[in-house]
């Protein structure tokens, strides 16, 4: 699709809010100030936490909590403005600038975390009889869970200077060779040049040619740049490897299980009930190739529409979609994401160098958060923005948090957004009456947990196979095309040929790249939210005072803790079986309008 027929011109961030440009002088003077302001707090706090009552240990924390406030506002303004132009050179020395500049401040206060972490238990607990640390409770008991794997000042410090030369600058790597793909195809009796955005929505153009050529264009385009991005890769996988060791962790995942509040028992409960439930995905894609009249699915038909007379959506309908199905949920929600449209929070032109994907971001508590997408007009383009929303509204009504109880561990942080999906599919299911579209929505909304459930969870274990698989040695492309093509083998079985290009899928998730083992919380918190939304569907309006405090609870309480107070118990495997009921219904609904 050309980018002149795309649906959100000119809908892109004001962050006049945070500075007016690179060249701000507030922002130099913020770094300067968060650097002076770190000092100050060293000089009054180092080597003393120990000695501190519980009054004063709470006016560190709060003293801490606006210290990073203010060092992170620069780092967090480059980084918006390199995803909506990572081509832009301002942006690109602006990330590397504020990045080192965190580095530098953030190791003259890194003494304050490891003199918390050293407390010993006895110490800590007669602390948090303090009615003024209440608000820490979970804070302090989480950061000091990190006890084993925490290193000296010294030691914390070099590893942090080194990720500059190392880790960060592979990833700032990634994203400006990422950002700088185009991606050529004839349509329409033309070569055109696309973004990943524009392409990637041709996966779902109706034309069976089109798509096959997008999903050729455009992983063959990442293939030739195999070399960088193989290596990029492997470093990354190497580095992880070696900080693990370094931190005494007995498994690659352990850091992000220890830092997500999640038992790994839980994780391969939730990831082995997927796998179980593979079969049911594949009967929707052996179903979906009786709707094309095709005997089997190729990978580029996974989300062919339907509906082949669909229109574009423009972003103005998509606006008034998703607030009305909001409001169906709440009023509240209806109200903050009408906020997001009209202030200028969100990012949804498509534009050459943009970033691809989509995200949800928040500074703090006291600042608002920004969407970025690229919208084309598609139906998926709708449910990705509702999917974004439902993030800022969980930010939203966390926001009486503290800074430090701020952010929901990963594992709850798709609680909302995949709950703003499904609240949006119930609208347009309800305001459907012709069966052509309520069968169309039925493959949206299934092949949306596809995506979330199945794909992820075939990530995740594509994700441990190549760290195991890195302990071996430099893994060659050739070696991460097979271990990916292992893992969608077990996800499709014999429901969807995989075309030979389809090796390279790997190469081009950020998830990989940015976080380790992110992919599991999206089956985590969408499995999870099914099982809170069939709650809802139970109870109706009398389950959504529940659902808000869960919501407004951020990160101020373990997983655990926070959902049994909904009577949930995530700890018992049979719970991950529940949210599978809801994708079965879903189909049987689909198989009954066949």
């Amino acid at each position: 699709m050309a980018r002149s027929e795309q649906h959100a011109e000119g809908i892109g961030w004001n962050l006049d809010d945070l500075y007016h440009g690179p060249d701000d002088p507030q922002l130099e003077a913020d770094l300067a100030d968060a650097r002076r302001r770190a000092e100050v707090f060293a000089d009054s706090y180092r080597g003393k936490i120990a000695t501190l009552d519980g009054p004063g240990l709470a006016a560190a924390l709060a003293e801490y909590e606006a210290l990073l406030a203010l060092e992170s506002r620069p780092s967090f303004y480059a980084s918006l403005l390199f995803a909506a132009d990572t081509q832009n050179q301002a942006a690109q020395r602006l990330v590397q600038r504020t990045r080192e500049a965190a580095t530098e401040t953030g190791n003259v206060h890194v003494f304050f975390s490891l003199e918390l972490i050293a407390l010993d238990a006895g110490q800590l607990e007669r602390l948090l009889a303090s009615p003024e640390l209440a608000a820490y409770r979970h804070y302090l008991e989480a950061v000091r869970r990190f006890r084993p794997h925490t290193l000296s000042e010294k030691e914390e410090q070099l590893l942090n200077q080194t990720k500059l030369s190392g880790q960060s600058a592979f990833v700032q790597l990634f994203g400006e060779l990422s950002g700088s793909l185009r991606f050529c195809l004839e349509l329409d009796g033309e070569r055109q040049e696309l973004t990943d955005g524009e392409v990637m929505a041709l996966l779902r153009n109706p034309d069976a040619a089109i798509r096959r050529r997008a999903l050729t264009a455009f992983l063959e385009t990442y293939a030739e740049h195999g070399l960088v991005l193989t290596s990029i890769f492997n470093t990354l996988l190497l580095d992880h490897r070696i900080e693990c060791d370094l931190r005494r962790y007995d498994d690659v995942t352990a850091p992000t299980h220890l830092a997500n509040e999640i038992a790994p028992t839980t994780v391969e409960a939730m990831l082995g009930a997927v796998e179980r439930h593979y079969p049911l995905i594949q009967d929707y894609f052996r179903l979906k190739a009786r709707l094309l009249g095709l005997e089997r699915l190729s990978y580029t038909d996974v989300y062919a529409p339907l509906d082949t007379t669909a229109e574009r959506i423009p972003f103005s309908t998509a606006q008034e979609l998703i607030v009305t199905a909001f409001g169906q949920l709440d009023e509240q929600f209806a109200a903050l994401a009408a906020d997001f449209f009209q202030q200028r929070w969100i990012d949804a032109e498509v534009r050459a160098g943009k970033r691809g994907g989509a995200f949800c971001a928040a500074l703090s508590p006291h600042h608002h958060p920004y969407i970025l997408c690229s919208y084309t007009g598609t139906g998926r383009d709708v449910a990705t923005v509702a999917h974004e929303l439902g993030h800022g509204i969980h930010y939203c009504l966390a926001r009486d948090q503290s800074l430090l109880n701020y952010d929901a561990p990963l594992v709850l942080a798709e609680t909302a957004s995949v709950f703003a999906e499904m609240a949006l599919t119930r609208h347009l299911l309800n305001q459907a009456d012709d069966p052509a579209a309520r069968r169309a929505i039925l493959c949206d909304t299934l092949e949306d947990m596809y995506g979330t459930v199945f794909r992820q969870t075939a990530l995740t274990r594509f994700e441990m196979a190549a760290h195991a698989q890195r302990r071996g040695g430099v893994l060659s492309a050739e070696d991460l095309g097979r271990l990916w093509c292992q893992e969608q083998e077990k996800l499709f079985a014999d429901s969807v040929e995989l075309p030979p290009v389809y090796r390279w899928g790997w190469s081009y998730i950020p998830h990989f790249i940015h976080s380790r083992f992110y992919c599991y919380a999206y089956p985590f918190g969408e499995l999870l939210t099914l099982a809170l939304f069939q709650r809802y569907l139970d109870e109706g309006p009398a389950f959504m005072p529940a659902y808000v405090r869960l919501l407004q609870s951020g990160g101020s309480e373990r997983p655990e803790h926070a959902l049994a107070q909904l009577g949930v118990d995530i700890n018992r495997p049979e719970f991950w079986d529940r949210g599978f009921g809801v994708v079965r219904g879903l189909l049987g609904d689909l198989q009954e309008l066949v």
